[in-house]
């Protein structure tokens, strides 16, 4: 274990503890409805969230030995699409989120302050966050780790609505 907490890993584990019985008790037939043409439903958008835990895990036990913020991005919608997650059980894919999100928590937490700190110019925060960084602006693994509970908070929340 780390030798000092990462706030962001607090903030994530005390999501996710929130949010799991409460996507839990969602009637299965509900979890199917999209909301509008071209809006992921409830069950789409937890295996969105499962894609970005996926996406989001690699960046963060790979960014330490980087010298870079640079990462690989996804098709969003492609992988929705194909992954079928509008055909798959609701309380695996709950679990599989919030188990995929504990794990996500402890790397976070693992990670040194120094690292999560360190000021990196070079980054493509500006194509892979969810609160965009502009090109040529310094951030750090810190931010990108905080984004990626914003952007679960955000996900839950529309769900959750």
């Amino acid at each position: 274990m780390a030798t000092d907490d990462a706030s962001c890993a607090t903030r994530l584990r005390a999501a996710v503890d929130a949010a799991a019985p409460r996507l839990l008790a969602i009637p299965e037939e509900a979890t199917t409805r999209r909301p509008a043409p071209g809006k992921w439903s409830p069950i789409e958008v937890i295996g969105h969230l499962i894609d970005s835990a996926s996406n989001n895990h690699q960046r963060f036990v790979r960014a330490p030995e980087q010298n870079d913020l640079v990462f690989a991005g996804y098709a969003q919608d492609d992988w929705v699409d194909r992954q079928r997650y509008q055909d798959a059980p609701w309380q695996e894919l709950v679990l599989l989120w919030q188990l995929y999100n504990r794990q996500l928590a402890r790397v976070m937490a693992a990670t040194p302050r120094a690292v999560r700190e360190r000021v990196h110019e070079r980054h493509n925060l500006h194509r892979v966050a969810f609160r965009t960084v502009p090109e040529g602006s310094p951030t750090t693994l810190d931010y990108f780790m905080h984004d990626y509970v914003d952007h679960l908070e955000h996900h839950l929340a529309q769900v959750l609505a």
